[in-house]
């Protein structure tokens, strides 16, 4: 398990490989909880939130969940971590920009997620 130091290194190097238009309008940035959040419609608390895109009051922000990290992946070094965080970070910044563009059909991000969501629960049916 990593530190939130290094947690908090490895996010900043990260978003120093993205282009700096990702980040219009993300007025709230990207923000490092040591929280654990398990999503309501968790089973079995075996789903974690690693990371959310919220806008609320005109504020646009990242949010990525260390405490979820450490519990889904509580064997990852850094070199792995690394690459988890990535694909993370890359997946809230595809929910801003669709945000951004009005993106919300059934191709989005936000369609796809919640296909994802009625898969887990299909799954975990009684």
């Amino acid at each position: 398990m990593i530190s939130v130091a290094e947690y908090k290194k490895i996010v900043s190097e990260l978003l120093d490989e993205l282009p700096e238009e990702f980040f219009r309008e993300l007025t709230g940035g990207v923000i490092v909880s040591e929280a654990m959040v398990i999503p309501d419609y968790a089973r079995e608390n075996d789903l974690y939130t690693l990371g959310i895109y919220q806008v609320f009051s005109g504020v646009r922000q990242i949010v990525l969940y260390k405490g979820s990290f450490d519990r889904a992946h509580p064997r990852a070094g850094a070199a792995e971590a690394r690459e988890l965080l990535r694909g993370i970070l890359r997946h809230e910044f595809r929910h801003h920009l669709e945000f951004l563009s009005g993106i919300h059909g059934a191709s989005s991000l936000e369609a796809e997620d919640e296909r994802e969501k009625r898969a887990y629960l299909a799954r975990h049916a009684k």
